[in-house]
């Protein structure tokens, strides 16, 4: 889902450019990961980096053509016109977990990364309870959008432009973690070479400006 909005306007431009039209189904990683380990018919996939190698290690999608498509950061979003917390520096953002009524998160890399964190902080056991994750597939945006969510955390190209919200800004270095998207033809591919040009083009420099337009970066 964190890629869904770049690539949707990549493949329009691929389109543009070969003459060649790609249908895209974006969905949660979750239930991506699923269906292609179903076996349902798909020329390729893209995902966290971490799971597109799982699948690689299962047989279900080739590890020879796997590209890295983009990179992302986590950042943190309030309800529109609600105040904003200081996100400068790790400290200031755990004072800000630490006060919150509600934490939402994805099932999603940035899920796992606010996880980590709340147990770097000790702050776990405390904090569960007021954590609300979203369910595969939906945005943590709306989470916070609908008040469900004080404050939330997810790609910045999930949040971006989200209604109902005000994306603060992306973590500090000191605590962001980068997820690194990747791009792999699957096993039951019926058009292998479209499916490794299309990826190729993803991973192009012709690509980058509709990356960045998107909230996210070129893998290198």
């Amino acid at each position: 889902m964190a890629t869904r909005h770049a690539l949707a306007e990549l493949a329009r431009d691929y389109e543009s450019q070969f003459g060649r039209s790609i249908e895209l189904v974006s969905i949660g990683g979750v239930d991506a990961v699923r269906r292609v380990r179903s076996g349902e018919s798909f020329d390729f996939v893209v995902l966290a980096a971490a799971a597109i190698d799982a699948l690689a290690a299962s047989g279900h999608v080739d590890a020879a053509g796997r590209v890295d498509v983009a990179r992302s950061e986590v950042a943190l979003a309030v309800m529109a016109g609600a105040a904003r917390p200081d996100i400068t520096s790790e400290r200031s953002i755990r004072a800000s977990v630490e006060t919150a009524r509600t934490i939402g998160c994805s099932t999603g890399p940035s899920g796992a990364h606010v996880t980590r964190l709340l147990e770097r902080w000790g702050l776990r056991d405390a904090a569960v309870p007021r954590v609300v994750q979203a369910p595969p597939g939906v945005p943590v945006a709306t989470l916070v959008a609908r008040g469900e969510a004080d404050m939330g955390f997810q790609q910045l190209s999930e949040l971006m432009d989200a209604p109902g919200i005000d994306v603060v800004g992306v973590l500090p270095p000191e605590i962001q973690d980068i997820t690194i998207f990747a791009g792999a033809i699957c096993v039951s591919a019926r058009d292998r070479e479209e499916a490794r040009g299309f990826l190729r083009f993803l991973a192009s420099p012709r690509a980058e400006k509709s990356k960045r337009r998107h909230g996210l970066a070129p893998a290198t």
